[in-house]
């Protein structure tokens, strides 16, 4: 691990001759393919020969080649064979997404990630007793396409069942466990035998991981999961905003010794590692067999799709995220966009989706907003929540307002100051909905609806969402998520 440090120190001072050779890689194992032969990769010499000669594209536009390569066909987008697809929510030509996972990425991507995150911990807690038990993953499940010989399903499980046997023999649960397809199942067997366990660390999606660790009191009757896990000391979490559950996680674990780190890693990769402690920022990690680009995200708006590469970016501006891979996305719009806080190093923090934002009056609302000021509305109120999605709601021809599905954890104490803290943290941090909720014209103060207990539990499972990656949509620009929701509380 001390190695690894210094090797990361090393991209750290040379952040722009990393990604040129992790570039000239990608080039080089890509010209055989038939994306490069189409590319025209042989001819590729410079940064600026990809621009001009590979478009920027999004899922559906790459689906034709991914869905070759999930018939069988060898040699399209990446030359090693594709033997697992990350399946992931948030496409337009179908429930889902299903993203090539190589035997490069999974090692010198996803597996590296990992045990950077544990790198940077013992670095920063040197201390640490977190190898003498167990780590408990909560991750999703897989299924076998016996036609085409390959599996799919959750990045995360398919990370669980090729982990090398080393990491197994210090995970909870088992593996018939951790990869079952029946969610409430699962839970039971993870808190059977979770309970029995030596847990120092935890790591999966912070929503999934509140409902495991309320089961696991409910079954125990502890008063807190300290009580149980005495010398749990680390949870790794990623995939949402953790701000709004942070108060829940110190209620469960009031252990001061407790330790949080954050990673950015999604079904096409794994990007960046909070690597100080107590600083929300994430360190972008240059080595992955990733090259980024990055498109202001003013000029996406517009419909212009061109990218800057790593040495142009500016700090406090919001870019979307271009990646080029060694599972074979070529210049893939990921759809999410980060806010660089820092250049040297390259720091960073995500700040929302491409699609995650409300626009239907102008107002440009960000899920980075939404975020913010819900946590504000808590505070002021003393109230938790569980999860929220929020859409537009049209009142008149000229004027609406934004619709707020919340479930509580723990109700506000009054749900019409729970608004007014809501409103005013968003005109503080967002002055195009000020300007719109000015004398109450376009935009009129938000609708809050209390949801009852379960209800955005019950939404995903009616959409066989539960576990893994899954997450509440946070912002719509229409209807038919929250619509779904209030006619199923009907």
């Amino acid at each position: 691990m001390r190695k690894r440090i210094h090797q990361i120190e090393l991209f750290i001072k040379y952040p722009h001759n990393v990604q040129k050779e992790v570039f000239s890689n990608l080039i080089k194992h890509g010209k055989g393919t038939m994306f490069g032969k189409e590319h025209f990769f042989h001819s590729i010499q410079s940064y600026s020969d990809f621009v001009k000669q590979v478009p920027i594209r999004t899922y559906e536009d790459l689906f034709p080649y991914i869905n070759q390569t999930r018939k069988g066909e060898e040699n399209v987008l990446w030359p090693s064979k594709v033997s697992w697809f990350a399946k992931s929510s948030g496409t337009t030509n179908a429930q889902s997404k299903y993203i090539p996972v190589s035997k490069e990425s999974l090692e010198e991507c996803y597996f590296k990630g990992g045990k950077d995150m544990l790198s940077f911990y013992c670095n920063n807690f040197p201390d640490t007793n977190i190898f003498d038990g167990k780590g408990l993953m909560l991750g999703g499940s897989l299924q076998k396409n016996g036609m085409y010989n390959f599996t799919e399903g959750d990045i995360s499980a398919i990370l669980i069942n090729n982990f090398p046997f080393w990491v197994n023999i210090h995970r909870t649960p088992d593996l018939k466990t951790a990869l079952l397809n029946d969610w409430e199942e699962k839970l039971k067997r993870i808190v059977d035998q979770g309970i029995n366990s030596n847990v120092t660390s935890l790591t999966g999606v912070p929503s999934w991981m509140l409902v495991l660790l309320n089961k696991i009191l409910e079954k125990t009757g502890a008063k807190d999961i300290a009580e149980i896990w005495p010398n749990l000391e680390l949870y790794m979490h990623g995939g949402i905003n953790f701000s709004p559950y942070n108060d829940q996680f110190k209620q469960l674990i009031p252990n001061k010794k407790m330790n949080y780190l954050e990673a950015y890693n999604a079904s096409e990769g794994f990007f960046g590692i909070q690597d100080q402690s107590n600083v929300d920022e994430l360190l972008l990690m240059l080595d992955y067999g990733i090259f980024y680009e990055f498109i202001p995200l003013e000029k996406l708006k517009k419909g212009e799709k061109e990218a800057i590469p790593l040495s142009d970016v500016e700090l406090n501006k919001n870019y979307a995220l271009v990646i080029s891979t060694n599972a074979g996305l070529w210049r893939y719009l990921i759809g999410d966009v980060i806010r660089f806080s820092s250049t040297y190093p390259y720091r960073m923090k995500i700040i929302g989706r491409t699609k995650s934002y409300i626009n239907a009056f102008g107002e440009e609302l960000m899920v980075e907003n939404s975020n913010i000021a819900i946590k504000t509305a808590c505070e002021r109120t003393n109230a938790q929540i569980k999860d929220y999605t929020v859409a537009p709601i049209y009142l008149s021809e000229d004027a609406g307002a934004h619709q707020w599905l919340i479930e509580f954890k723990k109700p506000a104490n009054n749900v019409h100051d729970f608004c007014i803290h809501l409103d005013v943290k968003l005109k503080e941090l967002n002055s195009d909905y000020q300007t719109k909720r000015i004398n109450n014209l376009i935009l009129k103060k938000p609708e809050i609806i209390v949801l009852k207990t379960g209800s955005f539990y019950r939404w995903m499972d009616s959409k066989k969402r539960l576990g893994g990656q899954y997450k509440i949509p946070r912002l719509n620009n229409d209807r038919k998520i929250v619509d779904e929701i209030l006619e199923q509380e009907c």
